[in-house]
């Protein structure tokens, strides 16, 4: 495995003044204090394990070894795992579990390696990657990400992104302070998306359709604000191109705060939901899914049934 910037440097050095996210808040990780997401110095995991929602070239047959970790850089208000990635709840593991639960991962048969909200943890997952490459253990790194994230960041630990799995949440401030406390997110996940198109390219599959490389834009129809989604394949159409993977998702629920949080305390509409669907079709997107929009009073299923029933990008 080629040598990356995490081996030019003390391995933990960048907890000592934690700017790894765009919030840049400056603490001594190493030394107890924690900034705006509350991450410490042990990788803190709520979930792992073979993971069959994500999008059919990364799930596959075998599922997408998903390692979900807690503390979040955003703070969303209908987040179904608020508990963990807000809440801070989870396990606190050492550097050699770490290496365990990838290395299980891995022997399982899952198709990748799968980071969930790795922001805070990437000094730690770098070391355990690292690790397991020396002893010549490998699989294809998914980079799950909200896309609020530094470029400098991405840059240096660029060993740790085969496949980007980025969200592409709003297109305004506002929306982005309402429902992620984060004015600054627009910017901060459209550089992201652009520095992983540059770095990865269009979505790459072996034979078996199982994806190796590239990058998949996900876009949350999100109720009162599907007009963001709109703006926002225009921008990856005329930015990117028609060969970026968008993944649309229709699967909003309002959970936690949403419940009781005007303008997002219900479902989707099929009807708001239906000139999303046109969008995609016309601006000719060669590769993505889009989910059927349900009732608005349908029960919405959470867990690993959560992004099922994508139709593909006709």
């Amino acid at each position: 495995m080629p040598k990356d910037l995490w081996y030019n440097r003390r391995p933990m050095e960048p907890l000592e003044h934690c700017e790894l996210c765009p919030r840049r808040c400056g603490v001594d990780r190493l030394h107890g204090q924690v900034g705006y997401c509350g991450s410490g110095v042990l990788p803190r995991v709520f979930r792992w394990g073979p993971h069959f929602g994500e999008e059919p070239p990364l799930s596959g047959t075998k599922g997408s070894g998903a390692i979900f970790f807690s503390h979040c850089t955003l703070k969303c208000i209908y987040c179904q795992n608020a508990k963990w990635s807000n809440g801070g709840r989870g396990e606190d593991i050492s550097l050699k579990e770490l290496v365990s639960r990838f290395r299980h991962l891995a022997e399982v048969g899952c198709h990748n390696w799968n980071l969930v909200s790795p922001t805070p943890w990437l000094p730690q997952i770098a070391e355990a990657v690292g690790e397991l490459a020396q002893a010549g253990i490998k699989l294809p790194i998914v980079y799950n990400t909200s896309s609020f994230e530094r470029t400098e960041s991405l840059e240096a630990y660029r060993g740790l992104v085969d496949i980007a799995l980025a969200d592409l949440r709003y297109a305004s401030e506002r929306s982005a302070e309402e429902g992620s406390g984060c004015r600054d997110y627009v910017a901060a996940a459209r550089a992201a998306i652009l520095w992983f198109w540059n770095r990865l390219g269009s979505l790459e599959c072996d034979d078996a359709s199982i994806a190796r490389r590239g990058l998949i834009v996900r876009l949350l129809a999100l109720p009162g604000r599907t007009n963001e989604v709109l703006e926002n394949l225009v921008w990856l159409r005329n930015t990117l191109g028609a060969e970026v993977a968008v993944s649309v998702m229709a699967q909003y629920n309002p959970v936690g705060q949403a419940r009781v949080t005007p303008g997002w305390d219900r479902r989707l509409r099929q009807e708001e939901f239906a000139p999303i669907e046109e969008m995609v079709a016309d601006l000719g997107f060669e590769t993505g899914w889009v989910q059927p929009c349900e009732d608005e009073t349908a029960e919405c299923m959470l867990g690993d049934d959560m992004t099922a029933g994508y139709g593909e990008v006709r």
